[in-house]
C-alpha cells in the first residue's frame, strides 16, 4: 500500500506523519486490496475560525475511489474522525465482499455447506393416507400412536391434522 501524506498551509512534524501513518495502518484489517492512500492535511483559517480540513483519498483494487473529508478544530481529532469513517465504508465493503450475497466461493461458502452437511438427514416416507378418515377414526389412530398430531384426509378430501392439546384435549385444524 502506498502511503502519500501531503500538509497544505500547513508544517507536517514527524509526530504528526507517525499518528497519521499508524492510523492508515489499522485499515489492512479489512483485507482488502488497498492500492493507495492519499492523505491530505490542510489549515483551514477562514472567518476567524482556526481549524484543519483531513481529507482521506482511498484507492481500492477493482472498486471506486473512496473519499473521505473530515473538518475538526483539533488535526488528531479530524485524523481520528476520519479513520473512523474510513474504517467504516471499509467494514461495508468487506461484508458486501464476504457475505453469501457477494461473491462466491468465499469461506462463509464452506462453513454453510458444512452446516447442511451435517444437518439432519431427511427421509422420505409413504403416508398411509390413500383412504378418507372419519375424524372419529383419526382420533384413535392419534391415541394408540402416542404422537403430538395426526395428518390425515377427511370424507371431504380436506387434509386435516388433529393434535392433542397441552390440558389433554384433542383439537382439529
Amino acid at each position: 500500500m502506498n502511503l502519500s501524506i501531503t500538509g497544505r498551509q500547513l508544517e507536517l512534524t514527524d509526530p504528526i506523519k507517525e499518528y497519521i501513518e499508524e492510523a492508515v495502518d489499522s485499515l489492512s484489517k479489512y483485507n482488502l486490496d488497498i492500492i493507495s492512500v492519499r492523505v491530505i492535511v490542510a489549515a483551514d483559517e477562514k472567518s476567524a475560525k482556526r481549524g484543519f480540513n483531513v481529507d482521506f483519498v482511498i484507492n481500492l483494487a477493482k472498486k471506486e475511489t473512496i473519499v473521505i473529508k473530515q473538518k475538526d478544530k483539533d488535526l488528531y481529532a479530524a485524523v481520528d474522525l476520519a479513520i473512523e469513517r474510513a474504517k467504516k465504508v471499509l467494514r461495508r465493503t468487506h461484508d458486501k465482499i464476504t457475505t453469501l450475497k457477494g461473491k462466491k466461493g468465499t469461506a462463509d461458502d464452506e462453513i454453510q455447506e458444512n452446516i447442511i452437511i451435517d444437518a439432519d438427514e431427511i427421509v422420505p416416507m409413504e403416508l398411509e393416507l390413500y383412504k378418507p378418515l372419519e375424524i372419529e377414526e383419526a382420533l384413535q389412530k392419534l391415541k394408540e400412536s402416542g404422537l403430538q398430531f395426526y395428518v390425515f384426509n377427511d370424507m371431504d378430501a380436506k387434509m386435516r391434522v388433529i393434535y392433542k392439546r397441552s390440558d389433554n384435549k384433542f383439537g382439529l385444524y
